[in-house]
């Protein structure tokens, strides 16, 4: 009975153990290898495992890649997978590019990737360009007229510009600065109206994907549609300053003159103030030179006989001045 128990036990500690290597040994793997023609050792295989390196993310590529012709090592394979890189999209970018006659290293590709660019799409980018359609650029032509302009960039991804070119952003923001100097510099915007691919070779002169990600093959106008008259709101805007500006104006001198008119009516109003006082000051004046002796009563009296008579002298005049003007309308 001790026996069969004791034997019960090591076949089961025997099945751990197998179960336990088999899984920390990949030898279904290492058989599939074999069986493709890659040269994989099983001690490589545990050292992936000690490297805490997935080899299955290691041996398929390989396989994949010595089916297509591609000297690859599994070191390399095993750097770019320690470094971040993604191995299975790397492998499939060199396959496409050696079946399109397309020359990239292992290397190259492997800097793509780790630069975060799919490297694969680089790739059939290269074989089938890829079109930008650009959003709607509004540029203005000399005549003041605005041209609202929607383009179609046709790039190929450049592999030798992949690492440190620019992006898609940057071809729309060049193809939109070439295609505002374009029309800027058109006397008219019927010229570009008639002839929109003046616009397509002007940019293309001008060498846009310089130091981008991309060649750019064509630039096509999808649509141009015309917008305002510029010039004329301009205009319209700038006359209408010129009359807020002339009305200011014309304010600030309204307001000084009346500022004048008051100061004036002030002087005027103080001025007849005075006047008054002094006045005031003259039956006084009367009084004290009677009491001191040097104005005589009869004095007096001449005075306001002198006074009366010019006031009646006055009226008088008033008078006929009146009675002339009433002749002078009775016989109109």
């Amino acid at each position: 009975m001790n026996t069969l128990v004791l034997t019960v036990f090591i076949i089961f500690l025997a099945f751990v153990l197998l179960s336990v290597l088999l899984s920390f040994i990949p030898v279904g793997l290492w058989i599939s290898a074999l069986a493709a023609g890659v040269n994989v050792g099983i001690f490589n295989l545990v050292g992936m495992r000690l490297r805490r390196v997935v080899p299955s993310k290691i041996v398929n590529p390989l396989i994949k890649a010595h089916k297509a012709g591609l000297a690859i090592t599994t070191d390399q394979l095993e750097a770019h997978y320690l470094a971040g890189g993604n191995v299975d999209r790397v492998v499939n970018a060199l396959i496409a590019a050696e079946r399109a006659a397309i020359p990239l290293p292992f290397e190259r590709a492997a800097a793509i990737d780790l630069a975060g660019r799919d490297v694969l799409q680089a790739v059939q980018m290269s074989v089938n360009p890829k079109v930008i359609e650009t959003p709607v650029v509004s540029a203005v032509a000399q005549n003041g007229i605005e041209l609202r302009v929607k383009a179609k960039v046709t790039v190929r991804a450049n592999i030798d510009r992949l690492v440190g070119g620019a992006g898609e952003e940057t071809i729309i923001a060049r193809v939109g600065e070439g295609i505002v100097t374009s029309i800027g510099s058109s006397a008219s915007h019927k010229d570009v109206l008639e002839k929109p691919e003046f616009i397509s070779h002007t940019v293309l002169a001008k060498g846009l994907d310089a130091g981008t990600a991309f060649e750019i093959l064509s630039i096509d106008m999808a649509d141009v549609d015309v917008g305002k008259n510029i010039g004329a709101q301009l205009q319209m805007d700038q006359a209408e300053a010129d009359k807020r500006i002339a009305q200011a104006k014309a304010e600030e001198r309204r307001a000084m003159a009346v500022a004048k008119e008051q100061e004036m009516k002030a002087s005027v109003q103080e001025m007849r103030a005075k006047v008054v006082e002094a006045e005031a000051e003259v039956p006084r004046a009367m009084a004290q030179a009677l009491r001191e002796g040097k104005l005589g009563v009869m004095d007096y009296y001449n005075m306001q006989n002198i006074i009366a008579d010019t006031q009646m002298r006055g009226n008088i005049a008033q008078t006929g001045k009146m009675e002339s003007g009433n002749d002078s309308l009775t016989k109109k």
